[in-house]
């Protein structure tokens, strides 16, 4: 049997283990809620997931280039870059988030013509100030790790592509920038599941994500334990989904 089989004794034992768990749970329990909350659930799903998906691309559209200029400079752009990343890594998320919202987003009205403006129907909502915060998150974690992934390309292989008179912006897009993603592959797929743990955080400044509508069915129906387990039940289903992903996408991807 394969080192990479799905059929392994373990495996088998969890998947058994979790079979009986789920059965256990919808013979022994009080489901009687669950079709009252589903169309609830299922939009608060979608804005977790969707607030997971937008904050993880815009976090790494940002993290590349904070990485990419602690490594080549200019030395301005590269201490601001290190500023950023030292200040999310060393603050809670919670805080970072409650800076923005409670913080900077009182400060919105008061400030002349915005409440005429374009933009002023997305401050007042609680999502748009979730997504930053996520976004700048995941943006100072992963540009560290960008940083040393960039480090980490062989010199001797940038330097032969300048010797054959590539530009340097295709040097980046096609040696540099794919080099550095196939070295940090294998850890993104932990950072993903962590941005994921982090959206429940959202829930504190009035994001109704997936997290806030299994407590307000907690506090509603009195029911605890029930929508707990299936709110568990949930996350692990999308961390299983985000692990299996990345799982296929390395071994798509050739080795080093």
């Amino acid at each position: 049997m394969s080192e990479n089989s799905v059929f392994q004794p373990h495996r088998i034992i969890l998947a058994l283990i979790a079979v009986a768990a789920v059965l256990a749970m919808a013979l022994n329990m009080d489901w009687s809620w669950l079709p009252k909350y589903a169309p609830d659930i299922l939009k608060a799903l979608w804005i977790t997931v969707a607030l997971l998906v937008s904050s993880i691309i815009a976090g790494i559209f940002l993290a590349i280039p904070i990485g990419l200029v602690q490594v080549t400079g200019p030395r301005p752009l590269a201490w601001l870059a290190l500023s950023f990343c030292t200040l999310i890594r060393g603050t809670p998320i919670l805080l970072q988030m409650w800076v923005l919202y409670y913080g900077l987003g009182s400060l919105f009205p008061y400030m002349p013509g915005l409440r005429q403006s374009w933009i002023w129907p997305w401050l007042i909502e609680a999502w748009p100030y979730a997504f930053v915060a996520l976004t700048l998150s995941f943006a100072g974690y992963e540009g560290e790790v960008m940083r040393g992934a960039f480090k980490g390309v062989p010199r001797g292989e940038l330097e032969a592509a300048e010797a054959m008179g590539m530009h340097p912006f295709t040097i980046l897009r096609r040696i540099w920038l794919p080099r550095a993603v196939q070295r940090v592959l294998p850890t993104l797929g932990g950072e993903f599941i962590l941005q994921l743990k982090a959206t429940p955080l959202v829930a504190t400044i009035a994001v109704v994500d997936v997290f806030a509508i299994f407590g307000r069915i907690r506090q509603e129906t009195f029911i605890v334990y029930e929508p707990l387990l299936m709110l568990a039940l949930i996350y692990l289903i999308l961390a299983g989904a985000i692990t299996f992903g990345f799982r296929l996408l390395e071994k798509k991807l050739p080795s080093e």
